[in-house]
């Protein structure tokens, strides 16, 4: 029997000999395509190139992608496991041409691979084709050797594929399978075509002309092939069954279910062994692909999906949670042919057991409300929308998951008692708001969130993608373009890879652009910067949108593009402020709590509590424990749980941060002589929404600037990491060479070198106020004669002093009181015009005189105000020393009395 990893392998081998490049699958997620939630065909990653806007090394492809459909406009989910065929995730085999072969090779390649590689009898296959395509129909006839009653023409759009109302367009030939009489059903084309006898196996579009907005159509200058076979539906047929649950990978996965809980697989139970076995495929590869459970966008139809497998888990009596359980047996299936499964595995667990562990413990509540619910209805009554609504605001049941365990009992739900229960919810939600200084433009953004849906953020995975302009905002305003260049307002777009600031991030920056035409020729026809991105109302992310060329409108499907290096550095400054945290909080106790940061593209700052400055030796030990985990270069990872749960763990939380029924828990680092599993293990572990380095080795280096005081009882530091912090530290080298040089030392030698100097200068300073004292007590350099004057029975010197500082006089003071012995002393220093006054007074006779009176009468006299000090020694000052001899005038008058 041909597995499907066989099958797989044969179909890639086969085109690889033609030719063609293998490429990987791309991303769950779709960065090319707005319109689309999740890829769900081949062609998505090639998109760009069928239209000529991107051209790549080679030009001819063959993939097998992975694809879910489970939201937006392409949705199985509730099919999934109530009939033969359809799953959320499956996997599209195609090949691709880019202007390079046509019909003539692609329809043998097809007919190639099914009868000769796969095996399969040319009698049980038929083709159709478009009712107008001779060329095909002519190719299949006289080149494959189909007889003319096995080509059926299609007049309708079945075999006729358009990228959108305008763009790339083409008919197309389907290939079918003979299933046989015993299975009911027509070919296609018949009255009976929706019949299991003829299964659709094999889709080869011809790109092969561009509809216009007059629905005239003209050949595309490079015509192009995309094809599309389902490798589960082809593996049934290969296997001799015409369920895609009795394969080979997908009953490995049924049994692995049927193991965990000790059931069979009989009719009664098997229908819950498929859902799980196919939400676990859906659920583990979109979260290996970034996506994490949430209550909007991506997130929630993961999480939609997750709780549907968990339901019927529960259906089946699990008593403990399951799915997790089962996430091996999905590596050992399909982890060969996608790494990302096993390089994500621990993740996906983890995620999966704590999903499950907190929906069971609502999940028999709500079931029991529902019982009580329908046991109160009469037979066959629809639930009403209030119930529904109460189970999903409530107990976290989505509608479709109501709707989904009433169907077995062949009920339904009031939808629009739902819709109503809901709007009244977002009307008391918009009346609660109080906004963040932008409560008057709050209506305006609850319309757009209620029209729209929250923005579908993707700058956790990316920083480039496409998106759809939802709403254009000015001066609080809706408006329905920006249409000069200049112009600037507020844009949602439905996705984006801009963050917006919150947590102490700033907003990221970038740029937007419609891009129109081929690689080769092409036009930029509308091209804006963004410069800030701001969280509003109804979770949308407003971009701040100045126009450089062109004009912007409502609708448009756009290029977004954040700025990479300025996110890169602002991600390395948001992960060192994780890690400088924990590091104040090993160096100065767990009193330290954040109280602030920020982390832009040139450095960071960080606020915490603690009430005295970090003494040298404590920030240098902070820098180096910051530095030792930086290079340690361990993988930072990220987790999604309850606050409740995150905190248990140990989780800090943001200050300031409001935090919903979902964290996002960020992880770095592995303490010294630790395993790399347990949350214990890790070093800094907090609740953050912020985007982060991959590898904490991508910091680069971490640098402090300081610490400071920020307020009462709060310390800041403010640091740089990467290129920023090794262009100080060169800067600072630098200065050091300068340095060095002008001392005629070597670096390492300057400490040394400059207390000497320090030394000396003290030294010389000293010297020099002991020869300016000397040279005043001698008379030199002054006005006024040093000898004592009788003045009101009182011994009186009083002498202007040039060349000598305010400092000096205290000490000149005292040497002229001692020289007194009785008496009292007035010194003026002038000095740039600017006077420096002292006075003394003997102490036998500061009972009746005051060196402060002397002071301020002497301040006064030279235009100043104030002085003090002792009453046997005072000090002031003045700015004009021209009027020293009215100074010295006015103290006599005092000592006159």
């Amino acid at each position: 029997m041909q597995t499907l990893n066989d099958i797989r392998s044969t179909f890639l081998s086969y085109f690889k000999n033609q030719g063609h490049e293998v490429v990987a699958s791309s991303p769950l997620v779709p960065r090319n395509d707005p319109t689309l939630m999740f890829a769900n065909s081949g062609m998505v990653q090639f998109k760009n190139l069928f239209t000529g806007v991107e051209t790549r090394a080679y030009s001819r492809a063959s993939t097998s992608q992975k694809c879910v459909r489970a939201g937006g406009k392409h949705n199985d989910l509730d099919n999934v496991g109530m009939t033969a065929r359809h799953l959320t995730f499956f996997e599209m085999l195609g090949n691709f041409s880019f202007g390079d072969y046509f019909k003539e090779q692609a329809i043998p390649y097809a007919w190639e691979v099914l009868t000769k590689e796969l095996h399969i009898p040319k009698e049980k296959l038929l083709v159709t084709v478009y009712h107008t395509d001779d060329e095909a129909a002519r190719i299949w006839k006289e080149v494959v050797g189909l007889p003319e009653d096995r080509i059926i023409r299609i007049a309708t759009d079945d075999n006729f594929w358009r990228m959108g109302p305008t763009g790339p367009c083409g008919p197309c030939t389907e290939i079918f399978y003979d299933h046989g009489e015993h299975i009911w059903g027509g070919p296609p084309g018949s009255p009976e075509e929706d019949g299991d006898r003829f299964i659709e196996i094999w889709n080869v579009v011809f790109m092969q002309d561009e509809q216009f907005d007059d629905g005239t159509t003209k050949p595309l200058p490079m015509q192009s092939i995309d094809t599309g076979m389902g490798l589960e539906r082809i593996s049934s047929l290969l296997q001799g069954t015409n369920n895609v649950f009795e394969t080979d990978l997908m009953r490995a996965l049924v049994e692995a279910s049927a193991d965990a809980t000790s059931t069979g697989t009989e009719h009664s139970v098997i229908t819950h062994h498929r859902v799980i076995a196919d939400h676990l495929r859906s659920t583990s590869f979109l979260m290996a692909d970034g996506v994490m459970p949430s209550n909007d966008g991506r997130g929630y139809v993961l999480r939609r999906i997750m709780r549907r497998a968990m339901r019927h888990a529960h259906l089946l009596g699990a008593k403990d949670p399951l799915m997790h359980q089962l996430v091996p047996a999905l590596v050992r299936q399909m982890g060969a042919a996608y790494p990302e499964l096993g390089q994500a595995q621990s993740m996906i667990e983890q995620t999966l057991l704590q999903e499950e562990t907190r929906f069971k413990q609502t999940l028999e509540r709500g079931l029991k409300l529902l019982d009580d619910e329908i046991g109160a209805l009469p037979d066959g009554a629809a639930l009403p929308g209030a119930t529904a609504f109460k189970l999903y605001d409530t107990y976290g049941f989505p509608l479709d998951l109501t709707q989904d365990a009433l169907r077995e009992q062949g009920r339904g739900v009031d939808t629009d008692g739902f819709d109503i229960a809901m709007a009244e919810q977002k009307a008391k939600a918009r009346a609660a708001w109080s906004g963040s200084g932008e409560a008057a433009d709050a209506t305006i953004w609850f319309d757009v969130a209620d029209e729209h849906g929250a923005t579908d953020f993707l700058g956790y995975d990316t920083e480039v993608a496409e998106g759809v302009v939802l709403a254009i905002v000015s001066d609080g305003k809706k408006t329905d373009a920006l249409e000069k260049v200049g112009d600037a307002a507020w844009v949602v777009f439905n996705q984006t890879p801009f963050y917006a600031e919150s947590g102490g991030q700033v907003g990221d920056h970038g740029y937007v652009r419609i891009v129109e035409g081929t690689h080769e020729v092409s036009e930029t026809r509308f091209s804006g910067h963004v410069s800030d991105v701001q969280k509003r109302g109804g979770g949308l992310f407003a971009h701040y949108v100045t126009v450089d060329t062109g004009r912007l409108d409502v609708g448009d499907a756009v290029q977004l593009a954040v700025t990479h290096d300025r996110r890169t550095a602002i991600r390395a400054n948001h992960s060192a402020t994780h890690l400088l945290h924990e590091a104040l909080r090993e160096t100065l106790g767990d009193h330290v709590a954040q109280r602030g940061s920020l982390n832009a593209e040139d450095r960071l700052r960080f606020d915490f509590s603690h009430s005295s400055a970090l003494s040298p030796e404590q920030l240098a030990k902070v820098e180096a424990d910051v530095n030792r985990y930086i290079r340690q270069n361990a993988p930072v990872e990220t987790r999604i749980m309850t606050p409740d749960d995150a905190r248990e763990m140990g989780a800090q939380a943001l200050f300031g941060e409001k935090y919903g029924d979902e964290v996002r828990v960020v992880s770095m680092g592995h303490k010294a002589g630790s395993g790399k599993g347990a949350s214990g293990d890790t070093y800094s572990l907090e609740l953050c929404g912020g985007t982060h380095v991959r590898q904490t080795g991508d910091i680069g280096a971490f640098v402090t600037l300081g610490d400071s005081a920020s307020s009462a009882g709060v310390r800041r530091i403010e640091a740089l990491t990467g290129a920023a912090a090794m262009e100080h530290l060169r800067t600072q080298d630098q200065r050091l060479a300068a340095v060095a040089l002008d001392l005629k030392a070597q670096p390492a030698d300057v400490p040394e070198r400059v207390r000497s100097l320090m030394e000396e200068r003290r030294a010389l300073a000293g010297e020099v106020a002991q020869l300016r004292r000397a040279l005043a007590m001698a008379g030199g350099g002054g006005t006024a004669t040093p000898e004592a004057r009788d003045v009101g029975g009182t011994a009186f010197m009083a002498q202007v002093l040039a060349g000598v500082t305010g400092r000096d006089l205290p000490a000149l003071v005292d040497q002229f009181k001692e020289k007194l012995g009785s008496g009292a002393v007035l010194l003026i220093a002038e000095a740039d015009g600017k006077a420096a006054v002292a006075a003394g007074v003997t102490q036998d006779l500061t009972g009746a005189l005051s060196a402060v009176d002397m002071v301020k009468a002497a301040v006064a006299a030279l235009g100043g105000k104030g002085g003090g000090g002792r009453p046997d020694m005072a000090q002031g000052g003045a700015k004009d020393a021209t009027q020293a001899d009215a100074a010295i005038a006015a103290v006599e008058t005092i000592l006159k009395g």
